[in-house]
């Protein structure tokens, strides 16, 4: 017996109805999670550990307080989280260069690596405000991020910095030295720029701030400056607002 092959094919497969609505659940609570740790980094970064409130990022987020709680079961684990969130959006930039980059010198990389750093914290100037917060004491989630967080990244960068110290195209200094001078220079606009607002009325997110910047450490730290396609990038994520044109 012949089987209707036409009426066949308009019969979902068992299951076939619930995957799109699967999917669109398992967005949700991607963004849901996403949303929850954007807030708790500003929290975070505002208030430090002790004095941040769960509450307060339930309100930033316009989530229920218990879905906070549902996603993450206590405020350690909210903020361990948060920081192994930040550092792995700038780990998953680094890695874009590994598929895209495969021909870039050692010295093009690490400049490379440097303005992706940079350019996230032009983007959300609350990370280094976040980690400037456990810096300010000895406490265990500063020995904890350094372990767990900082240091894989670090093992990634000092051997780079070690070579192209060995070829002379970079400053003769230790190379951990070499890279927490590089990660001030990410800093300076997400830590000074409210003062520098208010010395000079330069605003910090003004993409001609952030792009003249930036050419001039480049230019200052590695002897050539950035091309206008790689200067380009670096306000790709700025909100719309910042953006000139």
């Amino acid at each position: 017996m012949k089987r209707n092959t036409v009426q066949d094919a308009a019969v979902p497969r068992p299951g076939a109805r619930g995957r799109p609505q699967k999917r669109a659940e398992q967005q949700r609570a991607v963004n849901t999670r996403r949303a929850i740790l954007n807030a708790a980094l500003t929290e975070f970064a505002e208030k430090g550990f002790d004095a941040a409130s769960i509450r307060v990022i339930a309100e930033r987020t316009g989530l229920q307080h218990p879905l906070i709680t549902y996603h993450f079961r206590n405020k350690d684990i909210l903020w361990r989280t948060t920081a192994e969130y930040a550092f792995e959006q700038i780990r998953e930039e680094w890695d874009k260069f590994d598929e895209t980059h495969a021909g870039m010198s050692s010295l093009d990389r690490l400049r490379a690596e440097y303005r992706a750093l940079f350019r996230y914290t032009v983007a959300f100037p609350e990370f280094h405000r976040f980690m400037r917060q456990e810096c300010a004491s000895n406490n265990p989630r500063l020995k904890w991020v350094a372990k767990t967080v900082v240091m894989p990244l670090l093992d990634r960068l000092l051997p780079q910095i070690a070579a192209l110290q060995k070829e002379r195209v970079l400053p003769q200094m230790e190379p951990i030295l070499f890279h927490y001078m590089m990660v001030s220079l990410t800093a300076m606009l997400s830590e000074l720029g409210p003062e520098m607002r208010a010395t000079s009325k330069l605003s910090a997110d003004d993409p001609d701030v952030v792009t003249s910047y930036w050419r001039a450490v480049e230019q200052m730290v590695f002897g050539a400056a950035p091309s206008d396609t790689e200067i380009d990038t670096l306000t790709s994520r700025l909100p719309s607002s910042s953006r000139r044109g």
